[in-house]
């Protein structure tokens, strides 16, 4: 994915508040063998690329002054209830330095499941990205994750997913997180059947004196 942003020369509060009332986002990109680097984006592309899911998991081409550059995004603040990017902060990439990304996980097959089909579990996605580390030139936009196999009381583990080549998946410490966990349903209750009620005594007549 291609974006185009511009360098800027001017920085701090009064600047920043300036640049956004222009229809520009301040922004700054960071890492690598350069010096951090002050840029500003047009802030109507920059709203629509954000909403976009490769725009947050793979590696951009950042373009400024005519010159390309491979970067990643790595954070952005918003308003907090304006339509409206205050910040945004890209991370350049080195074609052999390994990186740590969140990557998105892509659930399919669920429905067809014998878990869901014939047990009528209960199937909850625990975790929706999960933490890798692999080369630039290995990092996936996402990873797909068939569900298809899943079984009554079986859930889905960290090390039961494929990854693509060269990427291994970060737990900081964690032995085999749970991603989709597969609950047994509750076996239906019988409501108990109520006793017949005991037949009342039948009254005596009592005899006359």
């Amino acid at each position: 994915m291609k974006f185009v942003a511009f360098e800027r020369s001017l920085q701090g509060t009064g600047a920043s508040r300036r640049l956004r009332n222009s229809g520009r986002t301040p922004g700054i990109v960071y890492g690598g063998n350069n010096q951090p680097q002050l840029i500003e984006l047009d802030h109507n592309a920059l709203w629509h690329a954000v909403k976009k899911e490769a725009f947050h998991g793979s590696i951009l081409e950042m373009e400024v002054a005519g010159k390309s550059s491979k970067v990643l995004l790595r954070d952005y603040q918003m308003h907090p209830f304006k339509q409206l990017v205050l910040h945004i902060d890209f991370q350049r990439v080195e074609a052999d330095t390994v990186l740590h990304m969140k990557v998105q996980l892509h659930y399919s097959g669920e429905e067809e499941s014998p878990a869901f089909k014939v047990d009528k579990c209960l199937i909850t996605h625990v975790a929706n990205e999960i933490e890798v580390a692999c080369l630039p030139a290995d990092l996936p936009e996402f990873i797909k994750v068939d569900l298809s196999g899943l079984q009554k009381g079986v859930s889905l583990h960290v090390n039961d997913i494929a990854l693509p080549q060269g990427v291994k998946i970060v737990t900081h410490g964690k032995a085999n997180p749970v991603l989709v966990a597969v609950v047994t349903p509750p076996a239906e209750v019988e409501a108990p059947v109520a006793a017949p009620a005991a037949a009342a005594p039948a009254k005596g007549k009592g005899k006359k004196k």
